[in-house]
């Protein structure tokens, strides 16, 4: 190897473990940003900066939940990536002009004393600018964001020793405009989906308004639907997951009839009528399909709450 090749190959390196310091630092800032702006421990699987292209892409963004709650992941996005204006940056100004933002999941906590998870978070007490000293932070100016929303798993402890379970598929694309600060962000990820599932909550909607998160939506798409029945195929003999919901059933209510030969299960979850039908498809596989009314009217997100909770005993 000649001293030309030598050089090459050694500027290369440095380039390359250069490129890796830099994302792997940023990434560290980001997360104690975010961390420090919810008052929750926020970790990013992977995250890659382009210079040249001015763009972030981020996989693997988890919110966990605040203390004095159950351990699990309170926000899950798989993905997202950022357009930003490198000149505004060195003015000191933090300008995306396109923010893109796949949620997959909420997980959300009512702990036994009522109290959601959602309002623990250091952004749902934030106080009206005139009550409270203006922090020192980087001007934000966010021109679009695009907010892909999955579904929402609701978990409520208040109502007993096993928690009730709903599971709330949200479906749903949002765009946004002219987002201002990062706990208006914040705050904007967490209500609407919660918004669009009819889940109260005054912390977190409360912050929104005083974000002004309440008057940005400019376009909405949305695929949800009044169906009362989910269904899903398992890799489960049917005599096997016939025990298994029968067995998740008799927890998070009370069974009124069984046929075990006809694959049928009626119960009543949390005042809610459920009814449970299971079908051999092969001889190593089955399917279950789970409705849910309450005085004639769908209730999706049980169905999806006892569908969740089978897979849970599954796994």
């Amino acid at each position: 190897m000649n001293k030309v090749t030598r050089i090459i190959l050694i500027v290369v390196i440095s380039l390359f473990a250069l490129a890796i310091i830099k994302d792997f630092a940023i990434k560290s800032v980001v997360s104690l940003v975010a961390t420090h702006v919810t008052g929750a421990k926020v970790s990013i699987d992977w995250m890659s900066v382009g210079v040249l292209r001015q763009s972030v892409k981020i996989s693997g963004f988890k919110m966990y939940n605040p203390k004095d709650f159950p351990k699990g992941v309170l926000v899950d996005l798989p993905k997202l990536t950022v357009n930003y204006d490198v000149a505004s940056i060195l003015k000191g100004k933090l300008h995306l002009s396109l923010l893109d933002i796949n949620l997959k999941e909420i997980g959300l906590i009512k702990n036994k004393e009522g109290k959601l998870n959602v309002d623990s978070l250091k952004v749902a007490q934030q106080k009206p600018a005139k009550e409270e000293k203006p922090a020192k932070q980087m001007p934000m100016q966010i021109d679009v964001m695009n907010l892909e929303m999955g579904r929402i798993v609701s978990k409520d402890y208040s109502v007993g020793a096993e928690p009730a379970i709903s599971v709330y598929d949200i479906n749903l694309k949002k765009t946004y405009k002219n987002i201002t600060s990062a706990q208006q962000l914040a705050a904007l990820i967490i209500s609407e989906p919660m918004k669009q599932a009819g889940i109260r909550s005054a912390g977190i909607y409360g912050a929104a308004m005083l974000t002004g998160v309440g008057f940005i939506p400019i376009v909405a798409i949305t695929t949800l639907t009044g169906k009362d029945s989910v269904a899903q195929e398992f890799n489960v003999a049917k005599d096997k997951l016939y025990d298994i919901s029968l067995g998740v059933l008799k927890q998070m209510g009370k069974v009124n009839k069984e046929d075990k030969s006809g694959g049928l299960i009626v119960a009543d979850v949390n005042g809610v009528g459920v009814t449970l039908r299971l079908k051999q498809v092969t001889n190593r596989s089955s399917q279950v399909n789970i409705s849910a009314r309450k005085f004639k009217m769908p209730k999706p997100e049980v169905a999806n709450g006892v569908l969740y909770h089978i897979n849970e005993h599954i796994k």
